[in-house]
């Protein structure tokens, strides 16, 4: 059923009431998605792991294992085939269809990116769970508000609660779930939001940690605060990072660049491709394989040395390259976190030999340094800061946590490095031929957006009589200091205003830029 501008606008009265017990059904129905989800790719690490024992220095059986390798890489290439949306992480394709940039089916996402997952995680490429969980989490939400027959605006609003849940439910991470899908996925801030993603992500939570357990993702202890008169390295660690996530964007990009060049490769020979070095690998470095959680639990008990961090680091940065270019339905979000780890620990082992560091503060700064290193690729220091202390069970390590993060964040920012997911959905936007876009804009619903005016930007002290506004959109409501105003022609707009405009669906994504652009920049 269409939904008009009348319609649209009586159900935005009521919306953040609804919000809350729909909120409260995606992140029930999201978090059971992802529980299983993680069910699965625990036994698909378990079932890798068996195999590598049973293989390890057997000829045949490693023929054998190379098989059933090819076997995974030409299921996966048929259900990226059969569904392309499940490609790589997901996160950019939620954030696209978010915007209203990109559509989805969550009927054919779901089941394929499940199966396309697991089978990635089984074959050992180095992937995450976290970009995929998002994606269920997110089509989760979208199946709810079709099921619901719920309108454009509404269903982007429950597809930003289940990334929230999917992430939440993924890592143990209630906050950081709900942090990441308004700085990243949503890109916007409203009660109405704030309340609904927090309700999704918390059911989420709760449904995953009653059934999985509540122990904080990464196992480590951090027995002592790091001494303030250590904090010089801090920001020297920070630019470090800065530089190496700026370097670990274009390399990821280039990756996707040299397996799409015109003739090359076609969806499942880029698959193959991963899948073999996932096989070479299992021979030569089985440390590498999979998303790395045990690299970490290495780290930090000691188990590796600097030499041995320094060579494990760079065949895990290379072989994560060859598996996210291929197109491999799987995240970067965990491993980049491993890399980060590592960086850390070798950072700080060096800094043992070279400054006297005290060999106690070694975990500090694998910890640390996972932050700095997600802030600088992603450019999303609060989920980053919030994400750590939730994974690691720590408070403690706040202030030193935001140290590292904000000058990686300075760093990669000065660099003109893109932050990582906004890279790939330009990618995603510019690979999509003609008929696909006019497939895209099909439609017809009333899609609500909002804005909040910055200061210095281009809609501050101007009348709303003055302003350029793009066309096919209007302004609809002003709220100002929480009360409602009947924005009229005279109307001086002030920073702080937050504005709703409505318009098509098909002409969302354009109006969402437009109005980005004239209430964050003087342009």
């Amino acid at each position: 059923m269409r939904k008009n501008t009348s319609q649209t606008m009586k159900r935005a009265q009521r919306l953040p009431v609804i919000l809350i017990g729909e909120g409260l059904l995606v992140g029930a129905s999201a978090g059971l998605v992802v529980m299983f989800y993680r069910i699965a790719l625990t036994f698909a690490g378990q079932w890798m792991n068996a195999v590598l024992r049973w293989m390890k220095g057997d000829v045949l059986r490693t023929a054998l294992w190379f098989a059933a390798l090819l076997v995974m890489a030409l299921l996966v290439g048929r259900l990226v085939k059969w569904e392309p949306m499940i490609s790589g992480s997901g996160i950019p394709q939620v954030e696209g269809e978010v915007l209203g940039k990109l559509k989805q089916n969550w009927k054919k996402v779901l089941p394929a990116k499940f199966a396309g997952g697991f089978l990635c995680l089984l074959g050992g490429l180095s992937l995450g769970r976290e970009g995929p969980s998002i994606q269920l989490g997110a089509m989760s939400g979208q199946g709810v508000a079709r099921l619901l027959d719920r309108g454009r605006t509404e269903e982007r609003y429950l597809m930003t609660c289940g990334a929230s849940a999917g992430l939440a439910a993924a890592f143990h991470a209630p906050l950081a779930g709900m942090m990441f899908s308004i700085e990243e996925i949503h890109k916007g801030f409203s009660v109405s939001i704030l309340v609904s993603v927090m309700t999704s992500s918390v059911t989420a939570d709760y449904i995953c940690s009653h059934i999985m357990g509540l122990d904080p993702v990464f196992q480590f202890q951090l027995e002592y605060m790091l001494p303030q008169n250590y904090y010089w390295m801090l920001l020297v660690l920070g630019v470090i990072l800065g530089v190496l996530g700026a370097f670990y964007n274009k390399m990821m990009l280039l990756a996707q660049k040299l397996y799409k060049k015109p003739g090359f490769l076609n969806e499942t020979g880029r698959l193959i491709i991963a899948f073999m070095a996932a096989g070479v690998m299992a021979v030569l470095m089985p440390s590498v394989l999979g998303s790395g959680g045990d690299l970490i639990v290495d780290l930090t008990g000691g188990g590796l040395v600097l030499g041995a961090a320094v060579l494990t680091f760079v065949m895990k940065f290379l072989f994560s390259a060859v598996s996210f270019g291929s197109g491999a339905p799987g995240g970067i979000f965990f491993p980049l976190l491993v890399l980060g780890a590592l960086i850390g620990g070798i950072f700080a082992m060096a800094g043992v030999e070279l400054f006297g560091l005290d060999p106690i503060y070694i975990n500090n700064f694998v910890l640390l340094a996972m932050a700095g290193y997600f802030t600088a690729i992603v450019r999303a220091p609060i989920t980053g800061i919030i994400l750590l202390f939730e994974m690691s069970g720590s408070v403690s390590q706040m202030l030193s946590l935001a140290v590292v993060s904000v000058a990686a964040y300075i760093t990669a920012t000065l660099l003109k490095s893109e932050p990582i997911y906004e890279s790939l959905l330009n990618r995603i936007l510019e690979g999509q031929n003609t008929e696909a876009k006019e497939k895209t804009s099909a439609g017809g619903q009333k899609v609500l957006s909002e804005f909040v005016i910055m200061g210095g930007s281009a809609l501050e002290g101007k009348k709303v009589m003055e302003i350029d506004w793009p066309g096919n959109c209007l302004l609809v409501a002003l709220e100002r200091d929480g009360k409602e105003l009947i924005p009229k022609g005279k109307t001086l707009l002030q920073a702080g205003d937050r504005l709703t405009v409505i318009t098509d669906e098909r002409e969302a994504g354009y109006i969402h830029d437009k109005m980005e652009n004239l209430c964050y920049t003087s342009i």
